[in-house]
C-alpha cells in the first residue's frame, strides 16, 4: 500500500550528470534543467556558495579562498560531497517546479546516465550520491543511443558503442573529449604565443573557429591572455588553421578508437553499420568537420543526430517513461528496490 501510495506521488526524473553540463528530464515534462556541472565553494568554511549557472560565472574571477570548479572529471565523481550537493540541488530544483504544478509528491525515482567504462566503485559513487542527494530509487544506465554505432563526445569523455538488441556488443571508453580540446588550445596558445589564457577563453575559440580538418574559409579571432613572458596583459589574432592544428592529435585519437571498435565488431553487425552509418552525439560532435572527417576515415556515412547536446538525457527519459518494461537493462539500487 505504501508503495503504491508512493508511486502515485513520486516525481520521476532521468539526469545526465556530465563532466561539462547536467540535464533533468522530468516524467511527463521533458527536459526542465540543462545547468553548468560546476559548483563554487568557501574554501574556508566549506560552504557552498552556488552551483551550475551561478556557479559557472565564477569561474576564472573568484578570490583566492573560492574555488569555482567541476566535480566530475572525465565522467567520473571527483570530489563525493560536491557531486552529492550538486546532485541535490538539481533533484530538490526539479521536484519545487514538480510541487507547484501537482501539489504533494514523495522522494523521486531516478535515472542517471554513466560512461561505459566505469569501475564498480565508480557505479556505487553515484548511486550513494544520488541516494544521499535525496532519491528514493537510483537507476544506473549506461550512456548509449538508439542507433547501431554511436559515438557520444561530451566534455570529459567520449563513448563508443556498437549496439544490438539493446546491448553492448563492442565500446570503447576515451578520456579524450570536450575538456581535452579545450585544453589543446590553452597548451597552443602558451607555446606559440607565450600567451595564458582561460578555459573559457578556450571553449569559445574552439566554438567559433575550431573545426577537425583543414577549411577552405578563413576565419580568425582575438585572444586575449596575459603574456608569460611580460606578464602583462595581450591580445592575439589566432586563425582557425591553427586551432586545427592544436586540435589534431586528439582529433585523431577519437578517430583510433572509432576505428579499434569498428575492428571490434561482429561481421553480421558491421554490415548493419555499414548501411545505417555512425551517429554522433554529444557537444563534441557540434566540432565542423569532424562528421566529413570520421567518414573519410572510416569510409562510412556518418551524421550528426538532431539536438546532440541533450541526446543522453532525451535516451535516459525515454527509458523513464518505459522504466517498468526497461528496468532489466538498468542498474538497481543495491538494496533491491525495483520500479512500482
Amino acid at each position: 500500500m505504501f508503495k503504491k501510495l508512493a508511486s502515485l506521488l513520486s516525481i520521476d526524473m532521468a539526469i545526465d550528470l556530465g563532466t561539462a553540463n547536467s540535464l533533468v528530464y522530468v516524467k511527463d515534462r521533458g527536459i526542465i534543467i540543462n545547468e553548468p556541472s560546476v559548483v563554487a565553494v568557501n574554501n574556508k568554511t566549506g560552504q557552498i556558495l552556488a552551483i551550475g549557472e551561478e556557479a559557472k560565472k565564477m569561474v576564472g574571477r573568484t578570490p583566492a579562498y573560492i574555488s569555482a570548479t567541476r566535480p566530475l572529471v572525465s565522467g567520473v565523481i571527483s570530489d563525493f560531497e560536491v557531486t552529492e550537493q550538486m546532485l541535490k540541488y538539481f533533484i530538490e530544483k526539479a521536484t519545487t517546479s514538480s510541487k507547484k504544478m501537482f501539489g504533494l509528491v514523495s522522494m523521486p525515482r531516478v535515472i542517471i546516465g554513466i560512461p561505459c567504462g566505469v569501475t564498480e566503485v565508480e557505479r556505487k559513487a553515484v548511486r550513494d550520491a544520488a541516494k544521499n542527494a535525496g532519491a528514493r530509487t537510483v537507476f544506473l544506465i549506461e550512456e548509449e543511443a538508439g542507433g547501431n554505432f554511436i559515438v557520444d563526445i561530451g566534455g570529459g569523455t567520449t563513448e563508443v558503442a556498437v549496439i544490438s538488441l539493446g546491448g553492448i556488443v563492442a565500446f570503447r571508453s576515451l578520456r579524450i573529449a570536450g575538456d581535452k580540446l579545450n585544453d589543446d588550445i590553452i597548451q597552443f596558445a602558451q607555446k606559440e604565443y607565450k600567451l595564458l589564457i582561460g578555459e573559457r577563453t578556450a571553449e569559445l575559440i574552439k566554438i567559433n573557429i575550431g573545426s577537425a580538418m583543414p577549411m577552405k574559409e578563413k576565419k580568425e579571432m582575438a585572444m586575449r591572455g596575459r603574456n608569460l613572458v611580460t606578464g602583462l596583459p595581450e591580445e592575439v589574432v589566432i586563425f582557425n588553421d591553427d586551432v586545427q592544428r592544436a586540435l589534431d592529435r586528439s582529433v585523431k585519437q577519437i578517430i583510433a578508437a572509432i576505428k579499434i571498435t569498428i575492428e571490434e565488431t561482429p561481421p553480421e553487425l558491421l554490415a548493419d553499420v555499414m548501411t545505417n552509418g555512425i551517429y554522433l552525439a554529444g557537444g563534441g560532435s557540434l566540432l565542423r568537420g569532424l562528421d566529413v572527417l570520421i567518414s573519410k576515415e572510416t569510409k562510412m556515412p556518418c551524421k550528426i543526430i538532431d539536438d546532440p547536446l541533450t541526446a543522453v538525457v532525451r535516451g535516459a527519459g525515454i527509458a523513464l517513461e518505459n522504466i517498468e518494461t526497461l528496468s532489466e537493462v538498468m542498474s538497481k539500487d543495491e538494496d533491491g528496490d525495483v520500479p512500482y
